[in-house]
């Protein structure tokens, strides 16, 4: 005979108690369930209150559930909810991040006075000319001359980066960072990325091939640029 498996599991640690909730098992169970462990396990009045951690797994709580679980963990126990950690997350939250993680393709040349503007990363194939500004929440390619405006990381992302098959912009900007072009005649540079270097404390311009080394996480459309 197969053995059942508890709806709720309780482990003790040096930081209060972890309570892992089974999945599988309906809301309803797992309250019932939730209250006879409590009431079993109930601390006395002058005992310090203990932080409750709750592992809910593959398992979504709307707010509602949340707040009866709460409600039952600390309304007549000296236990307080530190946090509730679920593996999954709300379809709403889900298509945000899609959105921005994902790489925006656009074919065109961006020309003086327009301005292109994508969720996530931009790969643009084309120029971007004096005048035009090109502005992401993730990273920017330019697979083309880069002679106007470049802002990565709109959203306040500093890990944001640009690169360019050639560099000669008119101003970088990454999160809240700008680096403006200079004041003598530059040559502008080939396969160059703009990244900020946190101990200059401002936007450099680099090999793109530094980019492995000064991101933990590239992805493979950034390896394919690296390896040529």
């Amino acid at each position: 005979m197969q053995e059942t498996k508890p709806t709720i599991t309780i482990k003790g640690t040096r930081d209060g108690l972890i309570l892992f909730i089974d999945e599988n098992s309906s809301f309803e169970e797992i309250l019932q369930d939730l209250i006879k462990k409590l009431d079993a396990s109930t601390p006395q009045k002058e005992e310090p209150v203990v932080s409750v951690k709750v592992k809910l797994g593959h398992r979504y709580l709307t707010e509602e559930q949340r707040h009866q679980l709460k409600g039952i963990i600390e309304e007549k126990n000296r236990f307080q909810i530190e946090a509730m950690e679920s593996d999954v997350i709300p379809i709403k939250d889900a298509k945000t991040w899609l959105d921005e993680s994902q790489l925006k393709v656009v074919n065109q040349i961006v020309r003086s006075g327009q301005v292109l503007e994508t969720k996530g990363d931009l790969l643009l194939i084309g120029d971007v000319n004096p005048g035009g500004r090109v502005r992401a929440s993730g990273n920017i390619y330019i697979m083309g001359n880069l002679l106007g405006i470049a802002h990565a990381g709109i959203e306040g992302d500093q890990e944001a980066f640009i690169a360019a098959s050639y560099m000669k912009p008119a101003q970088l900007r990454i999160a809240e960072y700008i680096s403006r072009a200079p004041d003598y005649e530059a040559d502008g540079v080939y396969m160059e990325c703009g990244i900020i270097d946190p101990d200059q404390n401002k936007i450099v311009i680099d090999s793109i091939k530094t980019l492995s080394k000064q991101r933990k996480v590239i992805s493979a459309f950034e390896r394919r640029m690296n390896n040529g």
